[in-house]
């Protein structure tokens, strides 16, 4: 198994660390801390830092670089050439396709579902996945289409449709998503901080 794992890593059985890319030989690394369960599969050339906990059945592909204290829950795809920050939890079933980038402190709910190609089977397009910034949270069953950007801190309502940016510190909610101010309960509050 090509791979580096840091210190006081579990890997369940069953779960595969280093699941060889012919592309990228490089080796996995894990940092400290690391807990991967049963199921999941970590392909050769991802970095992660320190605290990575993984539920069952994810997948995690090549060329993805992830910060410390991150959770990629059960069933969750992270479909490789995905950047993602520092302290996110990313919830069961999360889609996280090619060309994304998530920042830290980012909060993203069961079954969300980001895009990274703007004409499926259509045509031959360049594909750009979300951006995610720092303190942003996306709630449950939402749709991220391709290139949007959800601006720091901002909040993106369960089910909403996201189909242009959302500015920073603005909910977005429905389908296609509107923006609004932030709730006054909800300026300033991350629940990853």
């Amino acid at each position: 198994m090509p791979a580096q794992l840091g210190d006081d890593c579990h890997v369940d059985d069953g779960a595969t660390v280093g699941y060889q890319h012919p592309d990228h030989p490089e080796p996995t690394v894990l940092g400290d801390g690391a807990t991967v369960r049963a199921g999941t599969i970590v392909y050769t050339g991802v970095e992660a830092g320190d605290g990575l906990t993984t539920g069952h059945n994810a997948l995690i592909r090549e060329a993805t670089v992830i910060g410390d204290d991150v959770v990629v829950g059960t069933d969750t795809v992270i479909d490789g050439a995905v950047t993602i920050g520092s302290d996110v939890s990313l919830q069961t079933g999360v889609y996280v396709p090619r060309q994304t980038t998530i920042g830290s402190n980012v909060f993203v709910g069961p079954k969300a579902t980001l895009t990274n190609d703007p004409y499926p089977v259509r045509t031959d397009a360049e594909m750009e996945g979300p951006t995610i910034e720092d303190g942003a949270s996306v709630g449950a069953n939402a749709t991220l289409l391709p290139g949007v950007t959800v601006g720091e801190g901002a909040f993106v309502a369960a089910g909403a449709v996201v189909t242009e940016d959302v500015p920073p510190e603005t909910l977005a909610m429905g389908s296609p998503a509107e923006h609004r101010d932030l709730p006054a309960d909800l300026e300033g509050v991350n629940a990853l901080a």
